[in-house]
Parts: structure tokens; C-alpha cells; sequence
């Protein structure tokens, strides 16, 4: 990595590896972070986080699947693996009763999970189910007492200096079951 920043240049405007700069460039020309590894390194963290979304524990999904996300150079996986990472941190937020903070993280994690499909990138992973999932569950937050449809994903978390430190609002957990990531099956 030469550490020259991005410009409009040498960005690649729909998206990929810009090499010369060792960054990759998203769909919107933001650059984002490069840190290559092996397939099999890359194999193993998103193996990690689905097995640590699937038990449950949604911030180590999260953390698992980063490196993998970051070290992706093709478009579409990139979309697929930050809308694991969003679909895991979106379940962060319900544990910790963010309504606001699961439904934005939830419509994030469609957004991408949508485009990774569009793109063919489906990992072996069965995104149309996921999606239905997603949606389902934007639906339940919607339809939350207290959450004004029109309002959902917009609602202010409180002063965290009347919830702790920043990010851990103490709140019951919203009442939302994470869906499961399924397996694409092979015809």
C-alpha cells in the first residue's frame, strides 16, 4: 500500500480494487479499507461469524466476519459480508432494546444482502430466504408498541449519560428472534 489517497482518478467508479492504492472503492467512490488474506484465512472468519450468529452471540458474528469484509476485493461479496455484519449488529441493537439502532442496521443489512444477490454473490447462502427474514423482522419493529410506523429506524436512543456508556443503553431486549442463515440448495 503506497498510502496516495483515493481521488476521483483513480477511483473506480462502480466499484472494486484500485491496487495501485491498495484500497477498494465502493459503488458510491468511498474508499474503504484493504487488508488481503488467504482464501482459506477469509473461508475460516466467515465461517466463524455464521457460527457465532447462529449461537447467538451477534458481536463476535460481527467481529468474525470483518476481517473477511475487509479483505474481500470482488463487489458483490464485499455487499454480502457487510450485510451480515449489519444483519448481526442489527440484532446487537435489539439486545440492548434500540429499536431505532436494529431497524437501521436491518434495512442496511438488505440493502446490501439485496445487491449481493442481484450480483450473483450469494456465498452459497439462500439470500432470497434471508431476505424474506429481514423483511419480516423490519415488520415486527414496525409494529412495535411505542413505534410509529412512519417513525421506525428514526427514533433518538437516550442521553447516555443516563444509559452508561455510549452504546450500552440499558433497556429490556426488543422482542425480536434473529432469522436464520440459510444454506442455498443445490438442485
Amino acid at each position: 500500500m503506497t498510502g496516495r489517497p483515493v481521488t476521483a482518478s483513480t477511483a473506480l467508479p462502480a466499484g472494486g480494487l484500485d491496487s495501485a492504492v491498495g484500497r477498494i472503492v465502493d459503488p458510491r467512490g468511498r474508499a474503504k479499507a484493504y487488508r488481503p488474506l488467504a482464501s482459506s484465512q477469509r473461508e475460516a472468519s466467515v465461517a466463524a461469524g455464521l457460527a457465532a450468529y447462529a449461537r447467538g452471540d451477534f458481536y463476535l458474528a460481527h467481529e468474525e466476519l470483518e476481517p473477511a469484509w475487509m479483505a474481500a476485493d470482488d463487489p458483490g461479496e464485499r455487499e454480502r459480508l457487510a450485510g451480515l455484519i449489519k444483519l448481526s449488529a442489527a440484532f446487537v441493537h435489539a439486545a440492548r432494546g434500540n429499536p431505532a439502532g436494529a431497524s437501521t442496521n436491518l434495512r442496511g443489512a438488505r440493502d446490501r444482502l439485496a445487491r449481493a444477490h442481484a450480483a450473483g454473490a450469494d456465498g452459497d447462502l439462500d439470500l432470497p430466504a434471508l431476505l424474506a427474514g429481514i423483511d419480516d423482522r423490519l415488520a415486527r419493529v414496525a409494529a412495535m408498541p411505542g413505534i410509529p410506523a412512519a417513525a421506525a429506524g428514526t427514533l433518538p436512543d437516550p442521553p447516555h449519560d443516563v444509559a452508561g456508556p455510549p452504546g450500552r443503553a440499558q433497556r429490556p431486549p426488543l422482542d425480536l428472534d434473529p432469522p436464520a442463515i440459510p444454506r442455498r440448495t443445490r438442485a
